[in-house]
């Protein structure tokens, strides 16, 4: 996978798919590296040009020290995206990476012609809330806040599964100070308004088990975006592209199908 320097930073990146064609960008969550959409992408079209990458403080890219803003976050999407020729790009975003697909089409519809928002909301959690969090890991590492996160994260079903701990341990293997840099942007992050603002085609999908970011925050956010339409997974957590890959790569081909990209 390639490395680029970027913003003062090396951010590992990966491009799958011919290079005429349709441009779509992955951008995970918190704690997660761009190994989270693996069981999603090869149920979609294979005309697809797909970029994923770890954002800063995750995966094999650079952790500065903390805190990261969302502004570096998302200007860290618009140079990579810029870096390699991306425009007129579908933006999936989830969590964070939603967060940061709400920002980056605000600021650049140039590289955004439409966004898929999964399992996240113009505002997640109080400033107190990622505080706490914070604190926690930074003196002791993920392992602070694993447990109750993946409560939150998955299903009771899938917690039981043979699967279920490789996520665990991903969570697990994040550096602590890339975790609190980006939970220290989230706690600053609030995008009704730029959100409420925005002009084209959107898609908000959610998990009825998700105790992270619920339906109703998810649903409250894409209802903001005029013409938007709203999808539930019902059974799965806050990452439905691990719990549910197959209904989730419908419900994107779905809506890559109406923006006439495939």
């Amino acid at each position: 996978m390639p490395i680029a320097q970027l913003n003062g930073i090396h951010l590992n990146y990966r491009l799958d798919g011919p290079k005429d064609g349709t441009q779509v960008v992955f951008a995970n969550s918190l704690g997660t590296y761009l190994r989270l959409w693996d069981q999603v992408l090869p149920l979609l079209p294979t005309g697809l040009r797909i970029l994923r990458y770890d954002k800063r403080g995750h995966g094999l890219s650079d952790c500065p020290n903390a805190p990261y803003t969302m502004g570096q976050l998302v200007g860290d999407a618009e140079a990579l995206m810029d870096h390699v020729g991306f425009r007129d790009a579908i933006f999936v975003g989830l969590s964070i990476g939603g967060l940061i697909a709400q920002g980056l089409a605000t600021k650049r519809l140039d590289l955004v012609r439409a966004i898929v928002l999964s399992n996240t909301g113009a505002k997640i959690g109080t400033r107190q809330m990622w505080q706490d969090r914070i604190d926690a890991v930074q003196a002791n590492g993920p392992s602070a806040i694993v447990d109750p996160t993946m409560e939150r994260w998955f299903s009771r079903k899938f917690r039981d599964s043979a699967e279920f701990p490789m996520w665990r341990n991903m969570f697990l293997s994040c550096r602590a100070e890339g975790w609190a840099g980006c939970a220290h942007a989230i706690a600053g992050t609030d995008f009704y308004t730029p959100t409420a603002a925005l002009r084209l085609p959107a898609l908000g999908i959610a998990g009825s088990e998700d105790g992270s970011t619920p339906p109703d925050m998810v649903r409250e956010t894409i209802n903001l975006i005029p013409g938007s339409d709203f999808q539930l997974i019902r059974g799965a957590g806050h990452l439905p592209c691990v719990e549910a890959p197959q209904t989730y790569a419908a419900l994107i081909n779905d809506f890559l199908k109406a923006q006439g990209h495939c």
